[in-house]
């Protein structure tokens, strides 16, 4: 059986140590050949110029490159100037959000919503960027129902998506059973997993409380168990993670793509574990 293709996500480093950093696990992580490397768009694009600036380094390097684009706090005019740097420079995908609204801005922008936002990159650049969206098998924590999530995230392909990426998730019946409900509803585009290796518990239930991603009871209580023992946590999370992975891949997953948190051990152990070598 083939290997799905693979992908990593970064977050635009605030620093000129943590610049460096990324350099060394974007290097690490290429050896893997993968298909991207998306960059994160802080909330309210707080992070644009330094997104924009990690797009470029990777794109120098040779790689392909994929910037998120936010519709929260943008406007027409500004995400118009973003999409024209970008297709000048060679770029071709683009990871189309709503994203998130930080504490303290009023306004949400131009843009309400992310079917919104792709259709207005398909209007201004044709079909110059592959447009990926985000999809939430365990659905999006401010959706007023399954339903509705499963609506939203319809209008978001019709508006001219080519793919999806998923919120982490641990259950693989919650990514299959989301697939299945999107095909019946006319979504017939790839669905990528979004894979969270475990580094640090605390962390992870960090995120997972913010952003719904249910990590499963007995999960939590094996993580909570193991208290400060890091290397435990780190062999108990690679085994579960590739496990997951491998149900994934098995049931026809077309890609995993990894939350790597700017670190390339965690997800360079699962691939090796899952066959996949420099």
């Amino acid at each position: 059986m083939n290997k799905p293709i693979i992908s990593f996500e970064f977050f635009p480093p605030q620093t000129p140590e943590g610049t460096e950093k990324l350099t060394a696990t974007r290097r690490l992580l290429a050896t893997l050949k993968p298909e991207f490397f998306s960059v994160t768009f802080g909330a309210g694009g707080s992070t644009q110029d330094r997104t924009l600036e990690t797009i470029r380094k990777i794109h120098a390097e040779g790689y392909q490159a994929a910037p998120h684009l936010s519709c929260v706090g943008s406007t027409r005019e500004n995400i118009r100037a973003l999409l024209h740097t970008y297709k000048d420079m060679g770029i071709k995908r683009i990871v189309a959000l709503r994203g998130d609204l930080p504490s303290g801005m009023g306004s949400i922008g131009e843009f309400q919503y992310a079917n919104e936002l792709v259709s207005f990159i398909r209007a201004e650049t044709g079909e110059h960027f592959h447009i990926e969206v985000a999809a939430y098998p365990e659905f999006h924590p401010q959706a007023n129902s399954a339903r509705d999530d499963m609506l939203n995230f319809k209008r978001k392909m019709h508006a001219g998506a080519n793919s999806a990426i998923t919120q982490y998730f641990y259950n693989a019946d919650a990514y299959f059973r989301f697939v299945e409900e999107t095909r019946k509803l006319g979504v017939t585009a790839p669905i990528v997993p979004g894979i969270m290796p475990i580094a640090r518990y605390s962390q992870l239930a960090r995120f997972s409380d913010t952003c719904g991603a249910e990590i499963p009871r007995w999960m939590r209580k094996t993580l909570e168990g193991y208290g400060d023992d890091v290397e435990s946590v780190q062999r108990f999370g690679c085994d579960v993670v590739t496990q997951l992975c491998e149900k994934l891949n098995a049931g026809g997953a077309p890609g995993l793509h990894f939350y790597t948190l700017n670190q390339a051990n965690a997800s360079l152990e699962i691939l090796k574990q899952l066959g996949y070598h420099a």
